[in-house]
């Protein structure tokens, strides 16, 4: 895994596919609101187009108030509270 960004408001760690494992097979996203304390882990087609539109902000040069809109869009499916172990 490797954490790709973190700002004050949001995290977000990819998780790189590993053959053989089943559920990990094409890779995912954990996004986290810290404000919320609540987390999203996307893989899958919503992967797919979540990285597509990651790398077309990135190639706009975006400040971190315009990524972090962008992760906001994803706030309404954030269900699963933070947890630390």
């Amino acid at each position: 895994m490797q954490m790709i960004y973190n700002s004050p408001n949001y995290c977000v760690v990819e998780f790189p596919a590993e053959r053989g494992h089943q559920l990990m097979n094409a890779g995912g996203y954990e996004i986290v609101d810290k404000n919320l304390q609540r987390e999203l882990f996307i893989e899958g087609e919503l992967a797919n187009r979540f990285r597509e539109h990651v790398q077309k902000l990135i190639e706009q040069e975006p400040t971190t108030d315009e990524v972090d809109e962008f992760l906001g869009q994803f706030d309404d499916l954030m269900n699963h509270p933070v947890i630390l172990h």
